[in-house]
């Protein structure tokens, strides 16, 4: 009997008056959920989230208390230091320890009681470390002689400080999007980047791999007989994507939440409305995929067959990943336009700001055309590439086999 006979033949009403979609869609979020190593994996992730937020929380709370050695004729300047020091960074804090002589600053950095000796050299003056250098310290320290070096040859001459740096400030600007987010859209751009990704191969193949293995263990055929092949594919895709939304919202809620409590929190008011367009973009993609994975497993026979029958798709992934990460400048505006590329693209460019309001509207509407176009051709190769099973099937035979 064709797929097509299947799909329209009257069937015994095995769902209890359920929509048999709804019906599978629940099957596989419940299998999921109740699955081990689906919640391990997920608490896992959660625990790493929080501990990166964690532990940058606590480094952004921390003060960095050093001691700093000085001979007399260092003294003023470590006065200057400590001093002025918290305007250049308010995270370290310094002590001045008075010393006699060089000897004296020496054994006190050897002891271990001293972690820095700043005193006069030629041409300048020298910040002394046992072994290591304090790169916090030494930042402040550089500023604040600088300063102070620069305040004192202004006096000789005549004129005031600010007179003599008149000019000299270099600043930083964007043609696009705000210069002070900049790094923040970075880091997270790499997140939504990353996240659609893993989202996607992790479910993508758990969906292959499922109809594999109800294709090889002939459970399909008596699936078949009960409920349409594409209500089956419509529940185990929608099933999926709203196990991966699932675990993507769990994600980003934690990590806005988290960031709430970092130095950034600034930020995430801003980072609000791209996290919601990111959502939105997943789901399209996500769909578009989901479907193209449902196709890979309906074509192997075996689950050795996954490979090869998957390679085209993962290859499109990667392209999608090192894509998202590493297209800038024209070639990324282009690319946030083309499916399913904008899925990750142009969450990216929204992040960074300097986005007309249409131009996310406008390539949501060309990625939800894409996952329509995948969903109509993915139906048709799933429905008569699933019970063929005398081996793997190629892409032409499904496509035009008859039904």
């Amino acid at each position: 009997m064709s797929t097509a006979q299947q799909d329209t033949q009257p069937r015994r009403d095995a769902t209890g008056g359920e929509p048999a979609w709804l019906l599978v869609t629940k099957r596989e979020v419940v299998s999921r959920i109740t699955d081990k190593s689906f919640v391990i994996g997920t608490v896992l992730m959660v625990a790493m989230i929080v501990g990166v937020l964690g532990f940058t929380a606590w480094q952004d709370g921390r003060t960095n208390e050093v001691t700093l050695a000085v001979t007399p004729d260092a003294v003023a300047m470590g006065e200057a230091v400590v001093d002025l020091g918290p305007d250049v960074d308010d995270d370290v804090e310094v002590t001045l320890v008075d010393v006699d002589d060089t000897a004296a600053a020496e054994a006190l950095l050897t002891d271990g009681e001293a972690d820095a000796w700043l005193h006069p050299v030629d041409g300048g003056w020298e910040l002394t470390t046992e072994s290591s250098e304090d790169s916090s310290l030494t930042d402040v320290v550089t500023a604040v002689v600088r300063q102070q070096v620069l305040a004192d040859n202004a006096a000789g001459t005549g004129v005031t400080l600010q007179q003599l740096e008149a000019g000299s400030t270099v600043s930083t600007d964007f043609l696009r999007g705000d210069a002070e987010k900049a790094a923040v859209a970075e880091v997270v751009g790499f997140v939504f980047v990353f996240l659609f990704y893993f989202a996607a191969l992790v479910f993508g193949m758990q969906l292959a791999n499922s109809v594999i293995e109800e294709k090889q263990s002939r459970i399909v055929e008596i699936i078949a007989a009960a409920i349409p092949l594409r209500q089956l594919l419509a529940g185990k895709v929608l099933g999926n994507t709203a196990l991966a939304l699932i675990q993507v919202l769990v994600y980003a809620a934690v990590g806005l939440i988290g960031m709430s409590f970092t130095s950034y929190k600034s930020y995430v008011p801003d980072l609000s409305g791209p996290a919601a367009w990111f959502i939105a973009f997943f789901v399209a993609g996500f769909v578009a995929l989901a479907c193209l994975w449902a196709v890979a497993g309906s074509l192997a026979s075996r689950t050795e067959d996954l490979q090869a029958t998957s390679t085209p798709l993962t290859m499109l992934m990667l392209v999608m990943f090192f894509g998202g990460l590493s297209l800038d400048g024209r070639a990324q505006v282009v690319a946030s336009y083309v499916p399913p590329v904008s899925a990750v693209v142009m969450p990216k460019r929204i992040l960074a700001g300097g986005v007309e309001w249409w131009e996310p509207l406008l390539a949501l509407g060309l990625l939800a055309v894409f996952a329509g176009v995948t969903v109509w051709a993915g139906e048709r190769l799933y429905r008569r590439a699933l019970l063929q099973t005398g081996g793997r099937v190629s892409l032409r035979q499904a496509w035009s086999a008859a039904e």
